[in-house]
């Protein structure tokens, strides 16, 4: 991921930056149209929509497609600093300005002793991967929050911390950056932080806290990996339907509630995992704060209802932070995060017909993206177990030297 050149010349960084997001932007503006669903109507549409009620002080409280925490008011609303703009236009200039200061930041960081470039170019380099919805959905703005908080990490933990508060009151996923947190003024500045701006919220427009009951009524979405049976059982007789619902495409029918739980015990036993490896982990050392993000993140995706083609933003700016650190070891489950990237922009926009059919071609494109998000979440836990966990003691020999015999 780091030529011999490119590595040392910040120039070829930028040039790299520069041709890869000015294509995006073409897609996004829409001078260059890609086949498949209208990847901007998101923004045009929906996000345009909530702007207009949130401006008047309120939560969209009768649209069930609103289903994020209060602050993501903030980045639907940011738009209004570019009053000169479209609501639209304005958006894609703020997330390329965003993808601008996530570089800035990665270079920076890649800099300092012990750290490489090779973060910056994983950014560069995955983010164009995932096609226009990349700028056309307010994820990578949540992963900028993101990747600041993982790289003040171990010298500001209270400056993560409250930047982990940030983001999970934003869009949830970033808590799970405290799961490598060993500083308890992390978790204090996340306590205070979160809980300070989720009152000012909760007292300031009403409806804040609705998007939990909105959650709670989600089905299995067809991009995920529970999603497969189905796409599979509809070969075979199975009666259920694909239906526009909470906004997103969803598997609808028989058995799907069963599925939707096992999806939920399946992140159950995540977290369970998480835990023990947080109580037997002793070697958490900076490269390892970063280790852990990422594979929290990264099991928390493959075990979810939900695998949006922006998810994978979130993975590459994760990916990015743990490849500043020469010391990480997720060098891996990077370049499967970079390979599924790929393919996610196959299935969604280009092939996402297909999908919906559960067509050969399309049920073949979420096999393999799914399974190398799969294998890098397991190549990731496995790594930061090994790296962090130190291995039981061998139990001491009998006394003499010699094994003890267990007499039949």
């Amino acid at each position: 991921m780091e030529t011999k050149g490119a590595g040392r010349s910040p120039l070829w960084l930028l040039a790299a930056w520069a041709v890869t997001r000015a294509g995006l932007l073409l897609f996004v503006f829409r001078v260059y149209v890609l086949s498949g669903p209208d990847v901007t109507s998101d923004v045009s549409v929906i996000y345009h929509g909530w702007y207009e009620v949130l401006r008047r002080g309120t939560f969209p409280l009768d649209d069930v497609t609103w289903q994020y925490p209060p602050a993501a008011a903030l980045a639907i609303l940011s738009p209004a600093a570019l009053p000169f703009l479209s609501y639209a236009h304005a958006f894609f200039v703020l997330v390329c300005l965003t993808d601008a200061v996530v570089l800035a930041l990665l270079a920076y960081a890649g800099t300092r002793p012990g750290r490489s470039p090779r973060g910056a170019w994983m950014w560069v380099a995955g983010v164009p991967l995932l096609g226009p919805t990349v700028y056309a959905r307010y994820d990578l703005m949540v992963t900028a929050v993101a990747v600041a908080a993982l790289l003040a990490g171990a010298r500001h933990p209270r400056v993560m911390g409250a930047l982990a508060a940030v983001g999970a009151l934003v869009k949830v996923w970033p808590a799970l950056l405290l799961a490598g947190a060993v500083r308890r003024r992390a978790w204090e500045a996340a306590a205070v932080t979160g809980a300070g701006i989720a009152l000012l919220f909760a007292v300031s427009m009403p409806g804040a806290f609705a998007f939990l009951a909105f959650q709670r009524e989600r089905g299995t979405e067809v991009e995920s990996l529970g999603a497969l049976v189905f796409h599979v059982a509809r070969h075979f007789g199975w009666r259920g339907e694909v239906r526009l619902n909470y906004g997103s495409v969803e598997f609808l029918g028989p058995w799907v509630d069963v599925v939707s739980t096992a999806a939920l015990a399946l992140t159950g036993a995540a977290f369970g995992w998480l835990l023990l490896w947080r109580l037997r982990a002793t070697r958490l050392t900076g490269a390892a704060l970063a280790d852990a993000a990422l594979t929290a993140v990264l099991l928390f995706t493959v075990t979810s209802r939900v695998i949006s083609p922006q998810y994978l933003v979130w993975l590459v700016g994760l990916a990015a932070v743990c490849l500043t650190h020469r010391a990480s070891r997720m060098a891996g489950p990077a370049l499967l995060i970079a390979g599924a990237s790929f393919l996610t922009v196959l299935e969604f926009p280009l092939g996402f017909s297909h999908v919906v059919a559960s067509d050969g071609y399309g049920v073949t494109l979420l096999v393999l993206r799914n399974g190398l998000l799969v294998a890098a979440a397991l190549t990731a836990a496995r790594r930061l177990w090994r790296t962090t966990v130190p291995p039981r003691p061998a139990p001491a020999p009998a006394r003499g030297g010699q094994p003890s015999r267990v007499v039949m």
